[in-house]
């Protein structure tokens, strides 16, 4: 069973313009790392809050990505873009 993951992020107000691009050349690096599933980006452009909407094939599939950027350093120049670090959080799907 796969895993949703979100990652709240809040935008520096001044960043938007620079994180459009960041996000354009990363986003595919993210979509054809081995176990991700889907990505999508949503934006509050009244909060600058924008929230990454990802489903893995497993929270230890997300954690390899994570270790990964945070190596290659596409984690610091996300960070640079954001107020504070992502919120992480995995959620699984319940069947109701």
């Amino acid at each position: 069973m796969s895993v949703r993951v979100t990652l709240n992020c809040q935008v520096k107000s001044d960043q938007f313009e620079t994180l459009l691009p960041f996000l354009e050349e990363n986003l595919p690096n993210v979509r054809g790392f081995k176990g991700n599933l889907r990505v999508s980006v949503l934006f509050n452009d009244a909060t600058n809050e924008m929230l990454l909407d990802e489903e893995w094939l497993s929270v230890e599939c997300h954690q390899r990505y994570l270790k990964f950027i945070d190596e290659n350093g596409v984690l610091g120049e996300l960070g640079a873009l954001l107020e504070a670090a992502p919120t992480i959080q995995y959620f699984k799907t319940v069947e109701v």
